[in-house]
């Protein structure tokens, strides 16, 4: 298994197992870190609350990020991983169902490297899944 986490933040369990479905249909082996929401996605990079002792020096290779959860909604989570410089450099990709050009125009403002709308029909889905890991796993040279 490759040892480079991809972070899925995202509180819907039928989007989360879609996602995990794509990654397997599409042979993308990294391990995948779900976080529930936007506290536990910040916990989890700056090792707090329930990841306390996590070595936040070990970044995922790409975060997955929703817009509409619970506790931190997910345009205040970019904001944070944009603020802190462990962070800052990580590929984010809002996935999401909002077709807000607001959060569409407030998550470039804030440094998201793509917004993709979650396509509704599974295929479409996975091919969405399988051009993000093709893109930001294999293509795209990281800092």
């Amino acid at each position: 298994m490759n040892a480079k986490v991809i972070l899925l933040i995202e509180d819907n369990a039928s989007d989360i197992a879609l996602t995990e479905r794509a990654l397997s249909r599409n042979h993308i082996t990294n391990a995948l870190v779900v976080a529930q929401d936007g506290q536990e996605g910040l916990d989890y990079l700056f090792g707090g609350g329930a990841h306390a002792g996590r070595d936040a020096a070990v970044q995922p290779v790409l975060i997955l990020l929703d817009l509409k959860l619970p506790r931190v909604d997910g345009l205040e989570v970019l904001r944070r991983i944009r603020a802190d410089a462990r962070t800052r450099r990580i590929p984010v990709v809002i996935l999401t169902s909002s077709r807000e050009e607001q959060d569409i125009a407030a998550g470039y403002d804030l440094g998201v490297n793509s917004y993709i709308r979650k396509p509704v029909d599974f295929n479409q889905f996975s091919e969405t899944i399988r051009q993000l890991g093709l893109y930001w796993l294999v293509i795209n040279e990281a800092p």
